[in-house]
């Protein structure tokens, strides 16, 4: 190829990026002119368009199975604060039913399952083909595309084996985790099988949002902040190790974030699972937790969604303070868990919008 030719190629290239939208190049880890921002759970509770919508479609699975409802609830917070991701409103249960597992989400108690703690009840998991157990999800993704263009990028979202092993273990939402624990100690072999049947699928189920539309992909481990060092590199490390490496071998460039809750102790061991992006949650300042997983890992969060509650002024200073300490390099400004239902809607556009008038010195 001859210079003039390579040159244009390589011009052709930069603009193509250029295009792309600001949270995708910022997950790249290209330089942007701001830190780009979103907010877990920001399709939702917290918003009267979305409770209005409850009236009519009563239950969880109708909200976000109905492909024109979940488009609806995924687009209502980039509709009202203009934010730089629009997740994929669903549930990281959605894709059980493609594997055998039956659950229900009660208005009240959340996630319900018939718990799978035999070997019997295990063996009845299967393998899932995604586009027959979930297209409402791929039709979801691909009208968001469309809908939002290059003005935000679209997010979709898995969880990782060992969450997803809580619920089907305990068969609800638990406190303490003592039955899956407890399985980790009296049949190890019988958790690894669960853990490994869930791993082979939920690869597969990210791998297919991504075909579908999703330009970034977050994965949840959110109750692997409960095991030990010893319990966490056995149950939850190796399988969001494999998850990982089956997303990027077959989409390499597509930016993957990884999340657990109250996960301050394990921020090194997060930066093992092969994610670009750690989700840092709100128990460790963002100075540190950079200082932590060095400069090759780009970082996401984390103000306290409480702050949200509070002032307009509070809000501004903590979001201000937390942008300071990243300079805006490979940072994605959000909360560090997802935005509590109660929120005033004023407040969370006062967080939007301070990130996006924010300008780094």
């Amino acid at each position: 190829m001859s210079a003039t030719a390579a040159e244009a190629e390589a011009a052709t290239a930069a603009g193509s990026s250029e295009k792309d939208p600001l949270l995708l190049r910022a997950a790249r880890g290209e330089k942007v002119e701001r830190s780009p921002v979103w907010m877990m759970r920001q399709a939702g509770r917290h918003m009267q368009v979305y409770r209005d919508l409850c009236a009519k479609y009563p239950t969880f699975r109708e909200r976000s199975e109905i492909p024109e409802v979940s488009l609806e609830i995924s687009l209502q917070p980039w509709r009202a604060y203009k934010t730089d991701g629009v997740i994929l409103f669903s549930d990281i249960l959605t894709p059980l039913p493609g594997m055998n597992v039956e659950f229900d989400i009660d208005e009240r108690r959340g996630p319900v399952v018939e718990p799978y703690r035999t070997q019997e009840r295990v063996d009845t998991m299967t393998k899932m083909d995604p586009e027959e157990a979930c297209p409402f999800v791929g039709s979801v993704l691909r009208d968001l595309r469309k809908e939002v263009g290059n003005e935000a990028t679209v997010l979709g979202f898995v969880g990782l084996p060992y969450t997803l092993a809580t619920y089907l273990v305990e068969g609800q939402t638990s406190r303490e985790y003592l039955e899956i624990k407890k399985m980790g100690l009296s049949d190890p072999k019988l958790l690894h099988q669960m853990l490994q049947t869930l791993c082979d699928n939920i690869g597969e189920y990210a791998c297919y949002q991504i075909d579908n539309g999703a330009q970034v992909i977050q994965v949840f481990d959110s109750w692997a902040g409960h095991l030990s060092p010893r319990d966490y590199d056995e149950f939850a490390l190796p399988y969001q190790k494999q998850v990982i490496a089956k997303i990027k071998s077959k989409h390499p460039d597509v930016p993957v974030i990884i999340y657990i809750k109250q996960s301050g102790a394990l921020l090194e061991r997060m930066a093992q699972s092969g994610a670009d992006i750690v989700s840092v949650d709100w128990t460790v300042s963002m100075d540190e937790a950079m200082r932590r997983l060095g400069p090759n890992i780009g970082v996401q969060g984390n103000l306290d969604p409480a702050v949200l509650m509070g002032p307009h002024d509070q809000i501004k200073e903590r979001t201000e303070e937390i942008l300071k300490m990243t300079g805006g390099k490979n940072h994605v400004m959000n909360l560090g868990h997802g935005i509590e239902a109660k929120t005033p809607e004023p407040n969370a556009k006062c967080f939007v919008d301070t990130v996006k008038n924010f300008k780094h010195q």
